[in-house]
């Protein structure tokens, strides 16, 4: 599963998750032609980045390339199951990326559109976020 191999910092602050805040960067398609592009925000796991991978490629029979474009670096934090409160902040658990509305996650090229779109719809089943699938403009 992605993670980083080395943070700054071990333990990150929550965030905020105020309203809906539009995606500035990976907005559009930069390597494939196809691509699943997310219309709500929320956190992805590491799992589910590589349960919606596994899917993709299975999907295509290993032909075409796939692109990542989200990669989890921000670290969530738990603590035991019966723990008191207080003690501090618990260790850290797995890590998540930050996906906002706009947010092109996985781009796939060198397959036919039909295919394409079978196996985009297929990833999406396995992410927390709606999304719809956008082609490169042709001019």
């Amino acid at each position: 599963m992605l993670m980083p191999k080395k943070v700054k910092h071990r333990k990150w602050h929550k965030g905020r998750r105020l309203g809906r805040r539009i995606a500035t960067t990976k907005t559009t398609l930069a390597f494939g032609s196809f691509g699943l592009k997310a219309t709500t925000e929320s956190w992805i796991t590491s799992r589910q980045i590589e349960a919606a991978r596994r899917a993709m490629t299975r999907a295509v029979a290993r032909g075409g390339k796939i692109w990542i474009r989200i990669f989890p670096d921000k670290p969530v934090t738990t603590k035991g199951s019966e723990m008191p409160m207080g003690k501090g902040k618990g260790a850290v658990d797995h890590y998540v990326a930050i996906v906002r509305p706009g947010t092109i996650m996985f781009e796939m090229g060198g397959v036919d559109e039909s295919l394409a779109r079978s196996a985009l719809t297929l990833a999406s089943h396995k992410l927390p976020v709606i999304t719809k699938i956008v082609t490169r403009e042709v001019m």
